[in-house]
Order: C-alpha cells, then structure tokens, then sequence
C-alpha cells in the first residue's frame, strides 16, 4: 500500500460540540464511516488512506474534509451535507474528485470538472512547500 493520498475528514463537525443538541453520533463521524464503507471497494483504494482528525478549524462550514499529497496542493472543502440522508451522495462525490486530485501530478483541480458538491465547498487550496535545497 502506497497511501501517499490522505482525505482527512472532521469528526467533530456537526457534533453536539457545535449543535448544541444531543446527537449519538456527529455528521462528521457519519460521513467518516461512510467514506471508509465505499473505500473497500474503490479502485484506488490502495493510493488514500482515510484519515480522522478533531478539527480543521472552519466550524461554520461543516462538514470539513481534505485532500492531501506530497508535492500538490492541498484542497479544503466544506459546507458538504452529511445528514443520513445525504451522506452517501456526499462520500460519493468525495471519491469521485479524490481520483481526479490522484490523477493530477500537482493536485491542481478544475473547477468545471468537480463534482457538483465539492465546486462551491471549496475553502482553501494550499500550494505544496517549495523543494528543499
């Protein structure tokens, strides 16, 4: 395995944390669990791994997930629906543009070309650290 793709993906968004209201479990844990679920089948499930994390910081844009690689940018998407009854559209749509993101060598993704829930989500597209010398 050559997991030198992450999608990082918020737990704590849409938690009782920042709802304010009971939940068993957070949106961003619901949409974690179905990214794993449809990464045992996909074709590059051996190029990503899925990785948890506490916070990316943009609270007010939950649920929050990223796409990172050595040598690309970095995207952060947000605003993306992880209700039960949209999540698996979402996780979806995640995959779909994670292959587009794995298929460029510097990560860059078109606008046009992403699919519909990751075109207005995205936050932030963080160019890679410069090569040392």
């Amino acid at each position: 395995m050559n997991h030198q793709h992450i999608i990082f993906v918020c737990t704590i968004c849409g938690s009782s944390h920042q709802t304010k209201q009971d939940v068993a479990k957070s949106d961003g844990e619901r949409l974690l669990e179905k990214l794993q679920t449809l990464h045992h089948d996909w074709a590059l499930q051996n190029e990503f791994s899925i990785q948890p994390v506490e916070c990316m910081g943009v609270c007010e844009q939950a649920c929050a997930i990223a796409f990172v690689s050595p040598n690309k940018h970095t995207y952060l998407f947000g605003d993306l629906p992880a209700d039960a009854e949209r999540v698996e559209k979402t996780a979806t749509a995640i995959l779909d543009c994670a292959s587009q993101y794995h298929s460029k060598p510097d990560g860059l993704l078109a606008y046009a070309k992403r699919p519909e829930l990751l075109r207005a989500g995205a936050i932030a597209r963080i160019p890679p650290l410069p090569p040392c010398h």
